[in-house]
C-alpha cells in the first residue's frame, strides 16, 4: 500500500504544518501499520476511514550526523468523489495499489469522519494494533458536532461540542506522551490548574516486543470563553492596560502545577555529575546556534560563562531539584476564563522537536519560569512597549504570584540565567531560520544576558 501512495505523500506531507522535516527531501517510506477504522463502500457516498502510522526517510539536515526516519500518524478519509466543502483537504488519487480509483483526502476536516472518532474513544476497546482508553468515571456523551482548529504547529484538534477537545500527536514515537502522562498524574493529586483526560488512544509497534505503545490522541475538556495568555497580553498591550496582576496570578497558578507534579511523580536532586552534563548540553546548543548565527558569534564567550558558573557551581558542592515539568512553557501554553479569570495551563508534550525521552526527564522548575519570562519579552516586542518597563514589570509580578506559594525563582540567578540563556539562544536559532525579521527579539535578550553580571538579575529587556 505505501508504494502506491508514496507519490501522493511525498509532495503532500511536507506542506503541512506539523511536518518536522520541512527543507529536506522525503527519500522513501515504510508502512508500520494501517488501520481499517470506517470500511468504505465502493460506488456510497459514505466515507471510509484509514488509519495510518508510516516512517518517512529523510536525509540528515546541515550539520547533522545521520538522516532522520520520524513516524508520522495519518487518518486518510476514502471517497470516489470528494465533496466541494472538502477540497481544501484533498491528498490525491493513487495511481495504482488497493487505493487505485479513489480520492484520499485528511479525514479529520471531514465531520463525519471525526465523529467517529469521539465515538471510537466513548467505546474503550481494540482494533488491530490501536487500543482505545477512557477513564472509567468519564461521561462522554455521544452527537456532539465536531470542529477542526487549523492553528496549531505540531499537532491537530478537533473540538466537540464545546465540550471536549481531541488532540492528534502527528509524528509519534515508542512511550507514554507526557501530554497524557502528566495531566493524569496532576488529576490524581486533586490539582484542577490542568484539563484532565477523559480518553486517549495508543498503538502498540507491530513486531517490537515488550515496546512501549505510541501515544496518538488524547480528549480533555475544552475550555469555552478562554483566551490564552498571549492574546491577553497584546490585548492589554494595544491599550496600554497593566498586565502585572494577571501575570501574578499566573505565577501563582504554575507554582501550584509544579508543586502537584513533585507530589505525584518522582524527583531528582542534581549534583556535580548531573549539572555538568546539564551545562555540556547549554554549550552544545550555543555552539551549534553560534554556527548557524553569525550575529550570535560575539556573544559566544559571555553566554558560555553562564554555563560554566552552573557547572562550578555543582564541583563546589551545590545541588538543585529536578522534577517533571511542563516543559515548553509559555503565554500561549495558558489559559484564563472570562467568567472567574483563572489561569489554566495546558499542552504539556514539551517542545515537540526534542527526543520523547528527554522530554519525559526531570529538570529544575527554572526552565518552565525561564520560558515564562522569556515570553513576556516577545509579547513586549510585539506589542511594541518601546522604552517601557512592561516586560520587566510582569516578568517580576510572575515571579512575585511563584514565590507566593513555592519559591523565588530569583534567589537562584545563576540557574535561571542559565536557563534563560539557553532558551534565548534556541530561540535566535529558530527565527534565524523561521523568521528572520523577528530575530532582533531574542538578540536583545542575548545582549542582556550577555552583560549580566555574575549571580546577579539581568536588567529589563530593551526587545525592539
Amino acid at each position: 500500500m505505501v508504494v502506491s501512495l508514496a507519490p501522493l505523500l511525498r509532495e503532500w506531507l511536507p506542506r503541512q504544518r506539523w511536518f518536522a522535516g520541512k527543507g529536506r527531501p522525503i527519500t522513501g517510506f515504510a508502512l508500520v501499520s494501517a488501520t481499517e477504522l470506517l470500511p468504505r463502500t465502493r460506488g456510497g457516498t459514505a466515507p471510509g476511514l484509514l488509519h495510518l502510522l508510516v516512517r518517512a526517510r529523510q536525509p540528515a539536515a546541515p550539520g547533522q550526523g545521520r538522516g532522520t526516519e520520524d513516524c508520522y500518524q495519518l487518518l486518510l478519509g476514502v471517497q470516489d468523489v470528494l465533496p466541494p466543502q472538502l477540497a481544501p483537504a484533498l491528498i490525491g488519487r493513487p495511481a495504482d495499489g488497493p487505493l487505485h480509483g479513489c480520492t484520499l483526502y485528511e479525514g479529520l476536516a471531514d465531520p463525519r469522519l471525526a465523529a467517529l472518532l469521539l465515538e471510537r474513544l466513548r467505546m474503550p476497546g481494540r482494533l488491530g494494533p490501536l487500543r482505545f482508553s477512557r477513564e472509567a468515571d468519564a461521561d462522554i456523551p455521544s452527537g456532539l458536532t465536531p470542529r477542526l482548529l487549523g492553528a496549531e504547529q505540531s499537532n491537530s484538534s478537533a473540538v466537540y461540542g464545546e465540550t471536549y477537545i481531541l488532540k492528534l500527536f502527528r509524528r509519534v514515537g515508542p512511550g507514554t506522551n507526557p501530554d497524557l502522562e502528566l495531566p493524569r498524574a496532576l488529576a490524581n493529586t486533586g490539582c484542577s490548574r490542568v484539563p484532565a483526560p477523559v480518553a486517549w488512544f495508543e498503538a502498540e509497534p507491530p513486531g517490537r516486543s515488550g515496546a512501549e505503545p505510541m501515544t496518538l490522541g488524547v480528549l480533555q475538556p475544552y475550555l469555552p470563553g478562554s483566551a490564552d495568555g498571549w492574546q491577553l497580553a497584546l490585548g492589554a498591550l494595544a491599550v496600554r492596560a497593566d498586565f502585572t496582576a494577571s501575570a501574578r496570578a499566573l505565577g501563582h497558578a504554575t507554582a501550584e502545577v509544579h508543586l502537584a507534579l513533585a507530589e505525584a511523580l518522582p524527583t531528582v536532586v542534581l549534583r556535580r555529575p548531573q549539572l555538568e552534563r546539564l551545562a555540556s548540553a547549554m554549550t552544545r546548543r550555543l555552539d551549534a546556534a553560534a554556527d548557524a548565527v553569525p550575529a550570535l558569534r560575539p556573544y559566544r564567550n559571555a553566554l558560555r560563562a553562564a554555563y560554566e558558573e552552573l557547572a562550578a557551581l555543582g564541583r563546589a558542592g551545590r545541588t538543585w531539584h529536578a522534577q517533571r515539568i511542563h516543559g515548553d512553557l509559555h503565554l500561549g501554553q495558558a489559559l484564563r476564563t472570562a467568567a472567574d479569570g483563572r489561569w489554566s495551563l495546558i499542552d504539556f508534550e514539551g517542545e515537540p522537536a526534542r527526543p520523547l525521552a528527554e522530554r519525559r526527564r526531570p529538570q529544575p522548575v527554572a526552565r518552565d519560569v525561564a520560558g515564562m519570562l522569556r515570553s513576556f519579552d516577545y509579547a513586549a516586542a510585539v506589542g511594541h512597549a518601546t522604552g517601557t518597563d512592561w516586560a520587566q514589570r510582569a516578568r517580576d509580578a510572575f515571579c512575585e504570584g511563584y514565590a507566593a506559594v513555592h519559591h523565588d525563582p530569583r534567589e537562584d540567578p545563576r540557574l535561571l540565567r542559565a536557563h534563560e540563556t539557553d532558551k534565548a539562544v534556541y530561540e535566535v536559532l529558530y527565527e534565524a531560520r523561521h523568521r528572520p525579521d523577528w530575530l532582533s527579539v531574542p538578540m536583545s535578550a542575548i545582549h542582556r544576558l550577555a552583560g549580566a553580571p555574575s549571580g546577579r538579575r539581568a536588567p529589563g529587556p530593551n526587545p525592539v
